[in-house]
């Protein structure tokens, strides 16, 4: 049996490599910013596959909040997250962590931000406005394993 082994240099090189192609154009992607965010995204059947890069100073309550008009996030958030950390905050007080690589579930009804000093990243999947009911999820935000 051949083990493949990388030199830390090698690994890290790798990584570099691997967060530019994170974050490079995407051929046939719709582009959107809105309140610094940057979301590509393309059409898969009834279903929308999306990145989202958020920058390392965002706060849905700060950034979003003024150009939504609602307390909070009333989106549900599915997907992987790639790159980054981020930090949930729900309107009763429960709170969720997710640090990358991770698979997220979020649902409607919360704040969010961006934890450290680089962008983060995800692999967002959404029926727009009826992601919870296609994809079987309560309206009660259960931690996702993992989450911290």
């Amino acid at each position: 049996m051949y083990i493949f082994s990388l030199s830390s240099t090698h690994y890290s090189s790798l990584l570099m490599s691997s967060a530019d192609f994170l974050l490079a154009p995407m051929a046939g992607a719709e582009h959107r910013e809105v309140g610094g965010v940057h979301l590509d995204f393309m059409r898969a059947g009834a279903a929308r596959v999306k990145r989202v890069v958020y920058p390392t100073d965002f706060r849905w309550s700060r950034n979003m909040k003024p150009i939504v008009g609602t307390e909070l996030c009333q989106h549900a958030h599915v997907g992987f997250l790639a790159q980054g950390q981020l930090h949930i905050q729900y309107a009763d007080g429960a709170n969720e962590t997710f640090t990358a690589p991770q698979v997220v579930v979020i649902t409607p009804g919360h704040d969010g931000w961006v934890v450290g000093n680089e962008p983060a990243v995800m692999i967002e999947f959404d029926f727009e406005g009826e992601t919870m009911q296609r994809l079987g999820l309560t309206n009660l935000h259960q931690p996702t394993e993992g989450a911290k």
